[in-house]
């Protein structure tokens, strides 16, 4: 699975020599010391893995394309390869990041953060600007001396490769997200401005013409029509929303991984090309040695004429001796040619697997290739699938008051069927009902099933305050002294009503 993709543009400071040196450096200096590959010496070798079968590294090199390939297993299974791929020629440099799993290995969703390896190509002043803005690896302030770099951004003047990431302050002139631990996870990816100060909102907001976002909201913008402009509303009253940075995230990853890159932009299409030059030279030598062989043949024709039985025999004998070898040669091309048309071909499955993967990016990212059934409004997740299960449950409660054999009845199944309803909301409701059905005060376990739930639970006086994901909409009270026992059914239908 394609976790994260970008090319970046490389200035002129990084020499071939540097790039190896760069590789060390980052392997030496790895952010986690259980990704160092011990004693990892560079001399020029090519086609060679460097490490153990569970941690290695390995360069390959076609014409001015250097490309280095660093892959770990883990224990339970997960393969994590993460592609460099250097281009001299237009000093641009494409770096992958993807995860696969072992036959044996729990399928999980194991969390992942942008390549380190980019960290250095910023702080070694290695990377070009994009325009007139520096690839960061934290974010910008906008104020008042800067103002027009947000203004050309959302007026639609600025002209950037990557995306941008506008973030503006709460009604508390607090951030939203935790914006220095969003950049870090957006280097190389996206620009990342945050508003500085909330006394900045009305000249920010005649900069931009009105058309930029507030209270906290997340402005998302692509380059292109296609992606075009994606607008994050903040929902709480206080405090920062992780859910919010990860819908930020994920929007631009997508966004990023559904570029389709050229083959030789990727490790397996250096491969691919190292074989088939390999297979071209195996098919020339083959064919200068079978011309040599024909032509000593016809030099043995001319000479047998004016030769006595003796020699005959001698010559038949060399003849047969010179065919056999001349047969395990010919065998040993066939064999070594084999075996670079199955690796070809192998490549090349990888390769057409990864351009199934990005064209069906590509289709949620633009609404231009197919017209879903229905579009999305502003609400977002509060966690992975939650609108679509609330839809679908929508959808399967009206169902029961459908009558069978109508085309209503068949056009509604026919949704649920076909979209994988997996009654999360149904899930969670009745977990709620179970905690909270014979309630009697809040004790510390009984908080954290509520959070984990997804409720925020904060102190009101009389009362706990109780919110579903930090979501003011979705407010209500639960008594620090409960006065009987029906309270826990009150209590459990309200916020069931309110969340799911």
């Amino acid at each position: 699975m394609l976790l994260f993709s970008t090319i970046l543009d490389i200035n002129e400071k990084l020499t071939y020599e540097k790039f190896f040196d760069l590789i060390l450096y980052w392997n030496e200096h790895q952010y986690y010391e259980e990704n160092i590959i011990p004693g990892l010496v560079w001399n020029g070798e090519f086609g060679k893995r460097l490490g153990s079968p569970d941690l290695w590294i390995s360069a390959e090199k076609h014409e001015s394309i250097v490309a280095v390939r660093y892959e770990k297993r883990t224990r339970d299974g997960v393969i994590w390869d993460t592609d460099y791929v250097m281009n001299f020629r237009n000093m641009k440099m494409a770096i992958r990041l993807e995860r696969s799993y072992s036959d044996d290995a729990p399928v999980i969703n194991t969390e992942f953060s942008s390549p380190y390896f980019i960290t250095h190509l910023i702080d070694m002043g290695y990377l070009k600007k994009d325009n007139d803005l520096a690839i960061r690896r934290d974010h910008t302030y906008i104020n008042s001396d800067n103002m027009e770099i947000l203004a050309d951004v959302v007026n639609g003047k600025a002209r950037y490769k990557f995306p941008t990431v506008y973030v503006s302050k709460t009604f508390n002139n607090e951030d939203p997200v935790d914006v220095k631990k969003m950049a870090k996870r957006l280097r190389g990816m996206a620009h990342v401005l945050v508003q500085e100060d909330l006394s900045l909102n009305k000249e920010i907001q005649n900069a931009c013409a009105g058309k930029n976002e507030y209270k906290g909201a997340i402005g998302l913008y692509f380059p292109g029509s296609s992606a075009g402009h994606k607008m994050l509303k903040y929902r709480r009253e206080v405090g920062e929303d992780p859910n919010l940075m990860d819908k930020a995230i994920q929007l631009v990853l997508q966004y990023c991984n559904s570029h389709a890159l050229e083959p030789m932009f990727t490790w397996q299409g250096v491969k691919n090309a190292l074989l088939i030059e390999s297979l071209d030279r195996q098919q020339k030598a083959r064919e200068e040695f079978e011309a040599k062989y024909r032509e000593s043949e016809e030099k043995r024709q001319n000479i047998e004429t004016g030769l006595s039985e003796e020699g005959e025999r001698i010559l038949e004998e060399a003849r047969k001796k010179t065919k056999s070898e001349a047969d395990e040669l010919l065998e040993i091309f066939d064999e070594e040619q084999n075996k670079l048309k199955q690796q070809i071909a192998e490549l090349t499955d990888a390769n057409n697997a990864l351009l199934i993967e990005n064209e069906g990016l590509r289709k949620k990212i633009s609404d231009t290739d197919a017209m879903p059934l229905l579009y999305r409004g502003e609400e977002d997740d509060f966690y992975a699938g939650e609108i679509k299960d609330l839809v679908l449950s929508v959808l399967s409660d009206a169902l029961k008051n459908i009558t069978e054999g109508t085309r209503r009845y068949d056009a509604v199944n026919d949704i649920i069927k076909h979209n994988n309803y997996e009654h999360l909301s149904e899930i969670k409701g009745d977990e709620l009902k179970r905690l909270v059905k014979a309630y009697a005060g809040m004790p510390a376990q009984l908080r954290n099933d509520l959070e984990a739930l997804g409720f925020q639970i904060s102190d009101g006086g009389k009362h706990y305050k109780v919110q579903y994901y930090g979501d003011p909409r979705y407010t209500e009270t639960m008594s620090k002294t409960p006065s009987d026992w029906k309270t826990g059914q009150v209590t459990s239908a309200k916020l069931r009503k309110k969340a799911f």
